[in-house]
């Protein structure tokens, strides 16, 4: 992953400042000028100068083809810069004003405007395999604009390659971090039942409601996955969970129409450049793509934006072993957007050939009932 490098750069109309932003345009910055007015309009002799600097400014980013904005600190300028400058005079000594103006008014006023107007983009990362933006996707933008991803511009093998000619050959053969995060690889399900009490349930399958087996807690188990059944041969995997009566259905087939879905809401999503993007505030319905798994294909989507700031997520076709949980992260054109939580799930392809539901239990799975769907406004 790399964050887009944004910076906000004062063009001031002169040499040096063009010089400067051009220099960080070409070093790969995403660069915005911004030009300063800090004094009226209007010199003691009537004559307009800060105009002109401004046309200057504005036709500097105009040739470097970056955006321009204006601020203006008249105000703040006469406080806490001229007015310490008439008052040293008036005391009979010789004040240094430039020096007064970088502390109050070009590293306080324009460093909080840089800062606050500085909006870091999240751009996947030249290695698609080791692309971290699915993680990063609740980030915040003030952590963003503090962060630095010196490798996002690089593959796994260069990377390796720097270090080898850097004699840091003890880390080369390291295997790849893996498991929790900051916790590593462990047998999951001894794990979890070291902190959660085990709830015992039955393993049921969808099909014909017959019990296969049991199992030591239905949250030990997530969609998809294989549901190891002590003394049956064939696999079967888990495509529901009830969370009331503690059972976990299950199918016979990996690809089983079960474990299907193309309809998904999430909890209020987290933007990380723009909140939400202008085109799906505009519309009300927004194209991109989306992924709920690191490394899984990315998945044609329209995005429908509720009030609450939640969003439904229709996937062009349906997609395998959805969960609850997880989270749906949202990429257009190399960037991801942002993401939200997993909280309702719509009905598998199996249920919809079916043409039933199951009872309303809290199955995860089966959490959207008749009716509750885009464009009909329900609440979570």
């Amino acid at each position: 992953m790399q964050g887009a490098r944004h910076v906000v750069c004062a063009v001031s109309g002169g040499v040096d400042s063009a010089v400067a932003a051009l220099l960080l345009r070409r070093r790969g910055y995403q660069v915005t000028g911004v030009f300063m007015k800090n004094w009226d309009s209007l010199d003691e002799h009537g004559v307009c100068t800060a105009d002109k600097d401004c046309e200057d400014a504005y036709r500097v980013c105009q040739i470097l083809d970056i955006p321009f904005h204006q601020v203006s600190y008249v105000k703040e300028y006469w406080n806490d810069v001229f007015s310490d400058f008439l008052n040293e005079y008036e005391k009979g000594r010789t004040p240094n004003p430039d020096i007064v103006c970088n502390k109050h008014i070009k590293f306080s006023c324009f460093f909080n405007y840089a800062v606050d107007n500085l909006v870091v983009k999240l751009l996947q990362a030249a290695d698609s395999f080791k692309d971290q933006t699915f993680f990063l996707s609740q980030v915040s933008q003030d952590a963003l604009r503090r962060t630095l991803f010196p490798l996002g511009g690089l593959t796994k093998d260069f990377v390796k390659k720097i270090a080898a000619e850097n004699r840091l050959h003890h880390v080369l053969q390291k295997k790849e971090s893996m498991g929790i995060c900051f916790v590593g690889k462990r047998n999951f399900e001894n794990f979890i039942l070291q902190y959660l009490q085990p709830r015992p349930g039955k393993f049921i399958s969808i099909e014909d409601n017959k019990v296969l087996g049991t199992h030591k807690g239905w949250f030990l188990y997530t969609l998809g996955q294989r549901a190891n059944i002590g003394g049956l041969r064939e696999p079967w995997y888990v495509v529901e969970k009830d969370g009331v009566r503690g059972d976990v259905l299950v199918a016979p087939r990996t690809d089983h129409p079960a474990l299907y879905r193309d309809l998904l809401r999430t909890g209020r999503v987290h933007w990380v450049a723009e909140e939400p993007p202008a085109a799906l505030v505009r519309d009300k319905m927004m194209e991109c793509h989306f992924r709920f798994r690191h490394q899984m294909a990315l998945v044609p989507c329209v995005l429908t934006l509720n009030q609450d700031g939640t969003v439904w997520v229709t996937a062009v076709k349906a997609v395998r072993a959805l969960a609850l949980g997880q989270f749906a992260v949202f990429y257009k054109g190399g960037e991801c957007l942002g993401s939200g939580k997993i909280l309702r799930l719509g009905p598998s392809a199996y249920t919809l050939q079916k043409g039933r539901s199951r009872p309303d239990v809290t199955v995860e799975g089966s959490s959207i009932g008749r009716g509750d769907s885009p464009g009909q406004g329900p609440t979570l």
